[in-house]
């Protein structure tokens, strides 16, 4: 007994199962579309989930580093440093203070003086010049980042002229590169 539809079982005819010609070209172009806005819904949910919201992130690591320099927690201060950009970036900006002041400082202080100046004590008085709590939360920092690209983020102070401190990422971890050394003068 025969099944299937008529003309499927003759010698010579395509075997393959096949879509009713005038259904066929209907029925592909929804599945397409509805296949896309699923791949792109996905897509969008990945990338979010990623963390791709780099002012995001930048808060929410600032947020945390700022609490350690709160509680002095000399471990987590010192894994959210970049010790060598932190160190280059106070050496310029006391280099350029000696010029302004007609002060010659050749090569510039010392490692050790610049250590010397990396302390929780340092970081905060940095850190008031933001106008920040001493423990913001992440959705307090975003408001005072300025995002220089997705992998730099500066804490602009209560002015919002100056990056009281700078932060980078560094393989997905936010570091502190830059702190304010010297109060900005203010006529």
């Amino acid at each position: 007994m025969r099944s299937g539809r008529p003309g499927a079982t003759i010698p010579g005819k395509n075997l393959r199962p096949r879509l009713p010609e005038p259904a066929g070209a209907a029925m592909v172009r929804p599945m397409l579309r509805k296949g896309s806005l699923v791949a792109l819904s996905a897509l969008a949910l990945a990338v979010g989930g990623c963390g791709f919201d780099a002012r995001r992130d930048a808060a929410k690591a600032v947020a945390t580093f700022m609490a350690a320099v709160q509680r002095d927690d000399a471990a987590k201060i010192e894994a959210a440093l970049d010790r060598p950009a932190l160190r280059g970036n106070l050496r310029d900006q006391l280099a350029e203070l000696g010029k302004a002041s007609g002060i010659d400082v050749g090569n510039g202080p010392s490692e050790f003086a610049m250590d010397r100046m990396i302390t929780a004590q340092a970081i905060r008085l940095a850190q008031a010049s933001t106008g920040l709590p001493p423990t913001p939360t992440p959705d307090q920092v975003a408001p005072a980042l300025k995002m220089q690209d997705k992998g730099q983020a500066c804490v602009q102070d209560a002015a919002r002229d100056h990056c009281a401190l700078i932060f980078a990422r560094h393989g997905g971890t936010w570091r502190m590169v830059g702190m304010l050394a010297i109060a900005p003068h203010r006529p």
